[in-house]
């Protein structure tokens, strides 16, 4: 019985410092990122050709869902707010949750779940058939030239997803709640307009979007890079960016909301 208790406590002993281990070397590797961001700035073709990978490829995943969440908000909040006859406040319902809360974070979810992979197997596979190496070789570092670029696309890319997920996300619940419903269409947008306030739910939520750019971008960068050079480790790689991204974005979220909220 002692041999099995010392065994277990070994064993979770050891899967907290590779935890920890791992922990650091994100953050060495965040460090190493800020630092030859210059280099890649200084080249905004690079920047440009990944903000077409990582946001214009995912434009049509991100509007088919928004507007198909506008819809299905529409049509929970209509069921909820008619019981206290306030159903002429879907509007501010739909509004407020997709802006402050749905747009941010399905949107993470969703790059994470398409971009992310893709930046993962991207940058694993480079790894695993000696590209990096090769431009080391060659006194390219592979930080400025693959890295850094990815991680300001996916920095840029995340707000204007979520902008536009949000504004989809409108125009779904519009399309139920006027045409399909028979609220009123002054009703909607008047209310909407008087009761979603600029400083305390759009620009939260556009933190919230750059906040999440930057913990995806990271962590599929990162578990690319640090995948082992087979086909096995890239596979794993993909799946850790999907489900420590899922992670990372909702305790984020909560953690952001928290500050957002207090007095």
């Amino acid at each position: 019985m002692l041999k099995r208790l010392t065994k277990l406590l070994q064993g979770i002993g050891s899967r907290m410092l590779e935890r920890m281990w791992r922990l650091g070397a994100a953050a060495r590797f965040f460090f190493y990122t800020m630092v030859y961001s210059g280099e890649s700035l200084r080249r905004p073709q690079l920047i440009v050709r990944e903000v077409y990978f990582t946001g214009v490829m995912s434009l049509i995943i991100i509007l088919v869902s928004a507007f198909f969440v506008g819809m299905v908000l529409a049509l929970q909040g209509y069921n909820t707010l008619q019981k206290y006859g306030s159903s002429d406040a879907i509007g501010v319902l739909v509004a407020l949750s997709l802006v402050r809360e749905l747009g941010p974070v399905v949107t993470a979810l969703l790059f994470a779940g398409r971009a992310g992979t893709a930046i993962t197997a991207e940058i694993g596979l480079m790894k695993a058939t000696e590209q990096l190496s090769a431009m080391e070789m060659m006194a390219v570092s592979p930080i400025a030239r693959v890295v850094a670029p990815r991680f300001w696309a996916g920095v840029i890319s995340m707000p204007i997803l979520a902008t536009l997920f949000s504004m989809t996300g409108i125009l779904g619940g519009y399309m139920v709640a006027v045409p399909l419903i028979g609220v009123d269409d002054g009703a909607f947008w008047s209310q909407m307009q008087a009761n979603v306030d600029f400083k305390e739910d759009i620009v939260n939520g556009f933190i919230k979007s750059c906040v999440f750019g930057v913990a995806c971008t990271l962590i599929a960068l990162f578990e690319g890079y640090d995948a082992p050079p087979t086909a096995e480790g890239v596979s794993r790689a993909t799946t850790r960016t999907v489900v420590i991204s899922s992670l990372a974005v909702l305790g984020l979220d909560f953690v952001l909301t928290s500050f957002m909220l207090s007095p």
